[in-house]
């Protein structure tokens, strides 16, 4: 996994002063660190953008310009507005290289499945998941393969490629599933189920 620099600079505590610097187009953040006081930050909108806007986790070299201060982190929360969706809090957690870790990571879909193919619906209904690992060992998803789901078939955690991570969900967790339409349905439920027997 890559590390992305992320340059932010120190700021007062206080909503009074989290106001003032969106004012001035600014984005507040705080960062916690265990065993250490939290610290009150602020940046661009511009530099979050490659943090914020990706369905990868992402390792942060953080560095608080204004303290001398560099650490290694992850992005824990982010706030956006209601309606404009403009980012106006984050925040960032401190890790340990060698001290494991617990973060909620997305869980990404790989492939078309052969139910969608012939038309079926897929449902997605488990898009993040929280672990625990090492921060080697982090990655930026989770990753299920739905190339052979048929209709009326689902897939569950035990289908992802899980490696030196601890999930905090049972394993028979469903992930996705695809679903028939309401014309059709059993008929369209017997070609995926043959479908998908020529497959495997």
């Amino acid at each position: 996994m890559g590390v992305i620099p992320l340059k932010v600079k120190k700021r007062e505590v206080g909503k009074k002063s989290a106001k003032q610097l969106r004012q001035k187009g600014f984005v507040p953040g705080i960062f916690y660190y265990k065993g250490e006081t939290p610290i009150p930050v602020y940046c661009e909108p511009m530099v979050l953008r490659e943090i914020v806007y990706t369905r990868a986790t992402k390792i942060i070299d953080l560095e608080i310009t204004d303290a001398n201060y560099q650490r290694e982190c992850v992005l824990k929360d982010v706030t956006f507005h209601p309606v404009t969706d403009k980012i106006m809090h984050f925040d960032l957690m401190g890790i340990k290289r060698g001290q494991k870790m617990t973060v909620e990571i997305p869980v990404v879909l790989k492939g078309q499945s052969i139910g969608v193919r012939l038309g079926g619906i897929l449902q997605h209904t488990l898009r993040k998941v929280k672990i625990t690992c090492l921060p080697k060992d982090l990655p930026e998803s989770i990753e299920i393969d739905i190339t052979d789901l048929g209709v009326g078939h689902s897939l569950t955690l035990e289908n992802a490629k899980i490696e030196n991570i601890e999930i905090d969900l049972p394993l028979d967790t469903v992930v996705c599933s695809v679903i028939p339409p309401r014309v059709g349905g059993e008929a369209l439920m017997a070609e995926s189920t043959a479908q998908t027997k020529k497959s495997s």
